[in-house]
């Protein structure tokens, strides 16, 4: 197992509970009873500590590297899944992964970002960054998802597009931009569920949904702690701070409007119970997908639209203007 830094007190937990029971294997003692006080303890340890997560913690969460990531959760919730590749443009972008799945009977077209699960797959998908081409691929498979009346599902998890200079000159910008337009007015379903990690333009370029919803330990921002230290502070040394300015968390997203709900992780994170997890997200597709797929096409585009018009607080004042006469 691999512990966060704020994790601490449960490492040395774990770490009695493996002497006691190598101690008990090796002696042929009966240890259950120390076993399970420890256990009880352990589980009101982690309840302590993840009843109060900083918005750094959070972060620190959706990037661990047990976590799930999309390819996981489709296998996990799809008995047939039928992976497509490429974007007819340039080549097969690896960071984002999409394809055909049957969810309990339901046709789905799953689109996400991919992390590897060890270095050598990290650099195979890229870290989850995408290049113009993963974009163009997505749009592909939202287009053909339109063409047969399936709804999509997106899985946000990337620390951001891919900001290399070949990106830029294959239209990264231009990439992103398109896919927002062009779902904005599809007329099928748009399920969107962060995941991991949802960091500008990157998460929205397969982000835009008529539902959207987040992960309890993930975030979604325009930029990442991090990068916002290095700007303001010329440091990353005031990550923490940031990651409470930036307010990046599922409640800040739920209280700004941004998203419409937050889907309830088990007790550890999404990484201490993977089945568990996945067994959640499917459940809230189900149901999700349900609620939008009797619904008239253009009607669910103008609600869509009308979802995003209505994003962001403002305040107007008054003023008045005396007339000289």
């Amino acid at each position: 197992m691999i512990f966060l830094d704020f994790e601490k007190p449960l490492e040395n937990l774990y770490e009695q509970l493996e002497k006691i029971r190598q101690v008990g294997e090796q002696g042929d003692i009966d240890m259950s009873q120390a076993i399970t006080e420890l256990e009880n303890k352990i589980k009101n340890q982690r309840k302590e500590i993840y009843s109060n997560l900083t918005g750094w913690q959070k972060v620190q969460l959706s990037r661990h590297p047990e976590r799930p990531y999309t390819l996981y959760y489709i296998k996990q919730m799809c008995k047939k899944f039928v992976e497509l590749h490429g974007d007819r443009y340039f080549k097969d972008d690896k960071a984002i992964v999409g394809g055909l799945g049957n969810l309990d009977g339901q046709n789905v077209v799953f689109i996400g970002h991919q992390k590897g699960v060890n270095t050598k797959l990290r650099q195979y998908r890229n870290f989850g960054m995408a290049n113009p081409e993963g974009y163009r691929k997505a749009l592909r498979l939202m287009k053909l998802a339109e063409r047969f009346g399936h709804p999509v599902v997106c899985l946000i998890d990337t620390p951001g597009a891919y900001p290399g200079i070949e990106a830029e000159e294959r239209g990264q910008a231009e990439a992103i931009a398109r896919n927002l337009i062009e779902m904005a007015q599809l007329k099928v379903p748009i399920i969107c569920v962060v995941i991991g990690e949802g960091a500008s333009g990157g998460a929205i370029g397969i982000g835009l949904g008529d539902n959207v919803h987040m992960m309890e330990n993930t975030w979604y921002s325009v930029i990442s702690p991090e990068s916002c230290s290095s700007i303001l502070w010329r440091s990353w040394d005031f990550k923490e701070q940031a990651a409470e300015a930036l307010k990046l968390t599922p409640d800040h997203m739920l209280d700004f409007g941004i998203i419409d709900g937050i889907i309830k992780e088990p007790i550890g994170g999404a990484h201490a119970a993977p089945e568990e997890m996945a067994k959640l997200l499917k459940r809230h597709l189900k149901k999700t997908i349900a609620e939008y797929a009797d619904m008239d096409p253009e009607e669910r585009i103008l609600q869509r639209i009308d979802k995003y018009t209505k994003i962001g607080r403002y305040k107007t004042k008054s003023v008045s203007v005396a007339v000289k006469k």
